[in-house]
């Protein structure tokens, strides 16, 4: 698995007793959570972001049950335990995306058309969003909390575009000291990168069933998949619980410790 990752930039888990334990424990108290969040929908009420819901402790644990199985001890293995903050929970509704008045035009097209690509830790800072990277992850792992059919916008991932993109940061920083590396503006080297991932790399739909799960590496360009019409989630709608570590060692080990140099 671990090798199929190094490849490709993610990797799917198949059925896993101990994920469907954790899952099943995580999904009322996941509800409950949404059902009681004050942050309102996004995408013309299409999308909860869900950030920080799920009621875990820091090793994952939920409602009494652990979380391990075969993507947890992958990551554990390269990583080590690391903390885990609670859970997002992102849930998508049939429909999505549907413009909003919360995002221009631009936006709205980009979300429709290619799947609104981004690479988690860069942060949009200031009044013309300048991209930085201010929250460098160790990895991405999605757990879905619902069973859902595969066009109810399942996440994409760019296969590849973590090596395109680790060298694009590496280039952009490389004249900068490595304390003002969180202040360094990346958005052009960030977006030249993605028009090269969009032209080279192969997107692939990365749909999953609870008990399943998807590991995504820190540096893959990734999104949500458009909503397909006809397509049968639960009323709740799709809902996948993520995680994303912070790193030890920061932007460098960040950049330093990927695919290509041995590590997820």
């Amino acid at each position: 698995m671990v090798t199929q990752l190094a490849a490709r930039g993610w990797v799917r888990f198949g059925p896993d007793p101990a994920v469907l334990r954790w899952v099943e424990a995580a999904l009322p108290l996941a509800r409950a959570a949404l059902h009681n969040s004050l942050e309102p929908l996004r995408c013309g009420g299409t999308w909860d972001v869900g950030l920080d819901l799920l009621p875990n402790d820091a090793a994952g644990t939920v409602g009494g049950v652990a979380l391990t199985g075969a993507a947890a001890t992958a990551a554990g293995a390269q990583f080590g335990r690391l903390p885990l903050h609670r859970a997002q929970l992102s849930v998508v509704h049939p429909g999505y995306p549907q413009p909003s008045t919360s995002e221009s035009e631009t936006a709205f097209r980009f979300r429709l058309n290619r799947d609104a690509a981004h690479i988690d830790g860069l942060l949009a800072v200031g009044p013309d969003k300048r991209r930085m990277i201010r929250e460098p992850h160790a990895y991405i792992l999605g757990l879905p909390l619902t069973a859902t059919d595969a066009g109810a916008s399942p996440p994409v991932i760019w296969e590849g575009s973590h090596r395109i993109m680790a060298r694009a940061f590496r280039i952009a920083l490389a004249d900068h000291a490595e304390a003002d590396w969180p202040n360094v503006d990346v958005t052009e080297a960030y977006h030249a990168a993605r028009r090269e991932v969009f032209q080279t790399c192969r997107r692939v739909v990365a749909h999953a069933s609870p008990g399943e799960a998807v590991l995504i590496h820190r540096l893959a360009l990734h999104g949500i998949s458009p909503w397909r019409d006809g397509a049968v989630a639960p009323p709740d709608g799709r809902i996948i619980a993520y995680f994303r570590p912070e790193l030890p060692g920061g932007i460098r080990a960040w950049l330093a410790n990927d695919c290509a140099e041995g590590g997820l």
